[in-house]
């Protein structure tokens, strides 16, 4: 059964969902409710549970800028600390009540004679005047396509799903992946698997963590706000120097930023082969650039063996490489990302003329700002299209996306019973924009494939460019790149 009409309905308990709620609540809109499927919230930080998972982006600018916390353990924060931080938002916030957690959005239709959108749920429809997407874009494990996979005898598991019922302790674990996570785990697990063996694609550039822990006197330094907005303020801009460093284009810096990284291989890497098979063949910036202090000292240890040769199959037992070898294993990990259009490609939303998302990005996903769409009216995505940072906190970005949503809830809220829908050419002009940069940037000539780009090849996860140009272009909404749509 239908229920009244609410001001807007979030998708997603995470970061982002929970930081539109409380910017709604705070600017008058309290008639929301949160949908969220797991009986959680934390979203990444809900579900990443695996040994060693913390974040990569410093603990005072990985937070709400509007939420902050002074009392952060340490520089970058581990997975329980995160979560923690995101269920006390919740409570200090007044968000319980409109958390409708174990809810499963099933589909969502906009209905253009009320300007309003009826979301489908597994408990029923939801109607409100304004749908905000927060599903997050790294929300769908990525499972390799591996002949053999499934026949695997041991236990088997996504770092998104980590089995804590699996002892590793004596047993032979095989990690499939170099990527962020891996290089968190096996830093974790090595000692105490009786063997670990790693399977490498291709080598990530990675470069000194530095990680440390805030003493009292930082806290209590920290807790004063003037200087905890400073502090913050240095964090971003040194963030925002990594741009220059390669991370979103190759410069002169590029090859500063590379040299850091070989000096912190060799450091740690005294054996010369093992070096040359950790060093990439690509340029730094065209795949996710990693921080760790652990991961290469790891790999010198004698139970650990580092595997460069494709897997060509695996048995019930192991895995076969392309050399003929077959490796033993009584574990397999799957440490191989997230599909970034994963979370968004499952949302069955249908807009206006009944044209469905599907539809819509059949060329590739597409979005102004990475926010809205034309023929979706008041529909926004937050962390949309082309809004991923590979240099900086994410959450610069989405801080931006929902100052913008509120621009066009405060404009909706002088015209009842209308719709705001983003104009078309507004959307192929800032396509456009967005895509003379990305055929300059590290990702088009950086020399290698990653999960930032699509089936075409084409990059539709990161933005290419600063998080500083980025907020200046989406943070204040310009009425005249939207349309009034509806009755009236």
């Amino acid at each position: 059964m239908s229920e009244a009409a609410l001001d807007l309905v979030i998708v997603g308990a995470g970061f982002s969902g929970l930081a539109m709620a409380i910017r709604a609540d705070r600017a008058g809109f309290p008639r929301f409710a949160v949908l969220e499927k797991a009986d959680r919230i934390g979203g990444t930080w809900r579900d990443n549970t695996y040994p060693g998972a913390a974040s990569d982006v410093p603990a005072h600018l990985y937070s709400l800028s509007f939420a902050p916390r002074s009392d952060w353990s340490r520089l970058f924060p581990r997975q329980g600390e995160i979560q923690a931080y995101l269920e006390a938002l919740v409570a200090e916030h007044g968000l319980t009540d409109r958390l409708r957690l174990g809810t499963t959005v099933l589909g969502a239709a906009y209905d253009e004679a009320s300007c309003l959108w009826r979301v489908e749920t597994d408990r029923g429809t939801v109607v409100a005047r304004v749908l905000v997407g927060a599903v997050g874009a790294l929300h769908a494990p990525a499972r390799p396509a591996l002949p053999g996979l499934e026949d695997f005898a041991g236990p088997c598991f996504h770092t998104a799903a980590w089995d804590h019922g699996c002892d590793l302790r004596g047993q032979r674990v095989g990690v499939i992946g170099t990527g962020a996570s891996a290089v968190q785990i096996v830093p974790e697990i090595a000692g105490h698997a009786a063997h670990l063996t790693l399977f490498q694609r291709s080598p990530a550039w990675i470069l000194p963590r530095h990680d440390r822990s805030y003493g009292p006197v930082a806290k209590t330094l920290l807790g004063i706000d003037p200087l905890r907005r400073l502090y913050r303020a240095g964090l971003f801009w040194r963030r925002e120097m990594l741009a220059l460093l390669g991370f979103t284009r190759v410069s002169r810096l590029t090859a500063g930023g590379e040299s850091l990284a070989r000096a912190h291989l060799k450091r740690a890497i005294p054996d010369s082969d093992l070096r040359r098979r950790l060093t990439p063949s690509y340029r730094l910036g065209c795949k996710r650039v990693l921080l760790s202090d652990d991961f290469y000292p790891a790999l010198t240890r004698p139970d650990v063996s580092l595997v460069t040769e494709a897997i060509r199959a695996v048995t019930p037992h192991g895995i076969v490489t392309a050399d003929g070898a077959t490796h033993a294993l009584d574990v397999l990990i799957l440490a191989t990302g997230f599909s970034p259009s994963g979370s968004f490609d499952r949302l069955a939303l249908t807009g206006r003329d009944g044209r469905t998302l599907a539809q819509a990005w059949r060329a590739g996903a597409d979005a102004f700002h990475g926010i809205a769409m034309a023929g979706f009216p008041n529909l926004f995505l937050l962390l949309g299209p082309n809004t991923g940072l590979g240099h900086n906190s994410v959450l610069a970005m989405v801080e931006a996306q929902v100052a913008h949503v509120l621009g066009c809830l405060r404009w909706l809220q002088k015209n009842p019973g209308r719709a705001v829908e983003v104009r078309a050419q507004a959307q192929s002009e800032f396509r456009a924009f967005v895509d003379a940069r990305l055929a300059d940037s590290i990702w088009a000539r950086g020399g290698c494939g990653s999960w930032y780009l699509d089936g075409k090849g084409r990059n539709r996860t990161l933005w290419p460019g600063t998080a500083t140009a980025y907020r200046r272009g989406a943070r204040r909404l310009r009425r005249r790149d939207y349309a009034m749509v509806g009755p009236g």
